[in-house]
């Protein structure tokens, strides 16, 4: 009998759709349909020139799917001597500079949200001028100089411990967070690291998730600064900046090649590869890892996002 009640309902309470809203439904998913496409066209093209004969390339014509399929573009990328112990350093990096990061932005974050903080206003002003002020490239590499930090590992680390962005986002998100939980923890003798360890930062695990992964992706693409402070150690060398070598020997022999035997001759007496195929799969093998981790925080991500920028 209630289950016959409750299907009535069910059926009582379904109000048909006007054609104003089946337009609008159509309309959203047309939009998605589209917007989808080109989303993912770019980089489904991406892999299928990686995939692809590396001189055939050249006629051009690749769309989704490789026309001639080959491995040997990534035989040559990953084949070099230094791409495993640069990988390496790569993965280090990320996870011990996005674990640092992460807590040290969390820490400044919750004590500039704090009202009892007297400098807070000082302090938060004083972070977002960086944002806009920077002393530029040569300073900047006196300082880690003058710090000692040259040929060093924790180069990657140091620089870029504390993002002003990062630290927005997570004092806006803490500042959402209901007081009466931790005044009730104060009650109870808890102290302001009992507060942050056992109370704020569980609750603020989408902010930090969004916040681990700006600052993973940011660890992991950058190679501009193994470019400045590290290029004479090769073992302190990462997968980004291996990769950025093997493109700038990949066009300099392209270059070389193309003044004596010219441009078609190159792609028939070539070594396989071109600085078009490489660039193809050197996108593919530094995107793989990231977009491997994403669908993992995609849910804190979105969360993190919405719930830290709107107070924000």
């Amino acid at each position: 009998m209630a289950g016959m009640t409750i299907k009535g309902f069910k059926k009582r309470s379904r109000r048909p759709m006007s054609l104003g809203d089946r337009m609008f439904e159509y309309g959203n998913f047309i939009f998605l349909t589209l917007l989808m496409v080109v989303t993912l066209y770019p980089f489904l093209n991406t892999l299928a020139v990686s995939l692809n004969n590396a001189n055939d390339s050249i006629r051009g014509g690749i769309y989704l799917l490789p026309r001639i399929w080959t491995i040997e573009n990534y035989k040559y990328v990953l084949g070099e001597a230094t791409i495993f112990h640069a990988t390496m350093i790569s993965i280090l990096r990320t996870v011990i500079g996005t674990v640092l990061t992460v807590f040290c932005s969390a820490m400044v974050a919750y004590t500039v949200s704090r009202q009892e903080f007297v400098l807070r206003k000082f302090v938060t002003i004083a972070f977002i001028l960086t944002m806009y002020i920077n002393g530029g490239l040569i300073p900047n590499f006196l300082l880690i100089r003058d710090l000692g930090l040259i040929d060093s590992f924790w180069v990657y680390i140091f620089p870029g411990l504390i993002g002003v962005f990062n630290l927005i986002i997570i004092r806006s998100f803490i500042e959402g967070l209901p007081e009466s939980i931790l005044e009730s923890a104060r009650i109870d003798g808890a102290g302001e690291y009992r507060n942050f360890f056992s109370i704020v930062l569980p609750l603020s695990t989408p902010v930090l998730a969004t916040v681990a992964l700006f600052s993973g992706v940011y660890q992991w693409n950058q190679w501009f600064d193994v470019f400045l402070y590290n290029s004479s150690n090769v073992e302190l060398s990462t997968l980004q900046y291996e990769l950025q070598k093997i493109l700038q020997n990949s066009n300099a022999s392209m270059t070389s090649k193309s003044a004596s035997d010219g441009f078609a001759n190159v792609g028939q007496q070539g070594s396989g590869v071109t600085p078009f195929s490489i660039r193809a799969t050197m996108t593919i093998v530094a995107s793989l890892p990231i977009i491997m981790v994403y669908p993992f925080l995609q849910k804190y991500f979105v969360k993190g996002m919405m719930v830290g920028g709107v107070k924000g």
